[in-house]
């Protein structure tokens, strides 16, 4: 709850309150979808490409809302519940982000912004368990990381949070640094750069630009957090920060890892993890995970349990002996090449590989499909299923036993028709093929 009252709310959005009770206390949180609201939240009515949200103000008050947040046009004879709060702002998504960033500011938690061109949902989910060990901790939920999630996550914070743990996702240019003014962070992670986004930036020294957008705006004295040895943002570091690095070479290195045990080297002192899980990529954002905490003073050590987001790395066990390992929230080059080599790695009768396309990769998008599907036979998988016309040339340099199908559920009903007892199966594609569907 935000504990302040309503004229501090329409204060902090620069907004103005025509109606409601200034001195009565604050809104649980703020939603933006009005099919959504429950008493005591704060609608906020953004406008979209094809609808503006302010038009649904009247019925969210309706339902119990705390109150809305709109533009004044729709102000204007807006049928106020009892109590209920009306705040106008000429722009209703920057009101949001400055609305967020007071409240960010009134908490004075931390606050670690962490971004990458791939395993940022899952760095974001260790740290934020790494930190819950000591601190009260607050973390975006499944995917509230942009201009309007994150604003979203960090009005869902309750007074005594401690420690702020805010993923970033970005397209483009200057997406992270209209996040970071929000979040204003005390940490920037940038887990990796790679071939993402390409559709907008063209190239992967652009999108290690677009990331370190997060660098260059931390205060001074502020801490980064980078892979060791990555020359793409070695150009962008700054020397009134400190900066701790990660993985093979790195200030925060893994020694071992055996039976669930990581022994973890940071800035010559040893850590031991006893971890859940151990997909090599994981591992890695464990140490991303790792730097932050040194950053901020944490102490780590012992057992983690790590809830991770959805449809992440998820393993499934069907009927008859066969593993999925459900990973279809997303995909680039990087993220499946390591889920790639994972499943060669892990113990299975065969290794099947249900793929639906990569987005976002511009003009080169068929030749990184093509090189993927030539890794996959590289690492001796055995079937390979691609998902949609955009994921048939991972199959022109695989070579191996593969099938083609037009949608997730045709690729749902072939795995049932193939599936054999100890087969261990990967699906992943990007978001908008809606690989969640093979699984019905």
């Amino acid at each position: 709850m935000i504990d302040r009252s309503a004229s501090w709310v329409a204060g902090a959005a620069g907004g103005q309150l025509v109606a409601g009770d200034p001195e009565g206390s604050g809104p649980a949180r703020a939603v933006v979808d009005s099919r959504l609201v429950g008493p005591g939240d704060l609608f906020v009515g953004l406008r979209g490409a094809n609808a503006d949200g302010g038009r649904f103000a009247a019925d969210t008050l309706a339902l119990g809302a705390w109150g809305a947040l709109v533009a004044p046009e729709h102000a204007d004879g807006l049928a106020a519940g009892p109590g209920a709060a009306v705040i106008t702002a000429e722009d209703p998504q920057a009101a949001l982000a400055a609305l967020a960033r007071a409240w960010r500011r009134d908490l004075g938690a931390r606050a670690v912004g962490v971004t990458g061109s791939t395993g940022k949902t899952s760095t974001k989910d260790i740290l934020a368990a790494l930190l819950g060990q000591t601190l009260r901790t607050h973390a975006n939920r499944e995917n509230l990381n942009t201009e309007i999630g994150l604003p979203l996550t960090v009005l869902e914070a309750e007074r005594g949070t401690e420690a702020l743990v805010l993923e970033m996702a970005m397209r483009g240019e200057g997406q992270i640094a209209e996040l970071a003014a929000i979040a204003e962070p005390d940490v920037g992670v940038i887990v990796n750069v790679g071939p993402v986004h390409l559709e907008l930036l063209g190239t992967v020294e652009r999108v290690a630009a677009a990331k370190a957008e997060l660098i260059r705006d931390l205060r001074p004295g502020a801490a980064c957090v980078v892979p060791a040895g990555e020359r793409l943002l070695a150009v962008h570091l700054r020397d009134d920060l400190e900066t701790i690095t990660f993985g093979p070479g790195g200030d925060v290195s893994l020694t071992s890892f055996a039976g669930g045990r990581a022994d973890i080297d940071v800035r010559g002192r040893p850590v031991a993890l006893e971890l859940t899980y151990e997909q090599p990529y994981n591992l890695l954002n464990t140490l991303a995970a790792v730097a932050a905490a040194e950053a901020l003073g944490v102490p780590v050590e012992g057992r983690l349990e790590v809830r991770f987001s959805s449809l992440r790395g998820e393993t499934v066990e069907l009927a008859g002996g066969v593993t999925v390992v459900n990973d279809c929230y997303n995909a680039n080059p990087m993220s499946m090449r390591a889920a790639l080599e994972h499943l060669a790695d892990a113990p299975a009768g065969r290794r099947v590989a249900i793929l639906g396309a990569m987005a976002e990769l511009g003009p080169g998008g068929e030749d990184h499909h093509r090189d993927l599907g030539g890794r996959a036979a590289e690492l001796g998988l055995d079937v390979l299923v691609t998902v949609g016309e955009q994921a048939l040339p991972y199959r022109e340099r695989f070579g191996g036993e593969t099938y083609a199908v037009a949608t997730p559920e045709e690729a749902g009903a072939l795995l049932e028709e193939i599936a054999q007892p100890g087969d261990r199966v990967l699906i992943k594609g990007s978001r908008s093929v809606g690989l969640e569907r093979v699984l019905g």
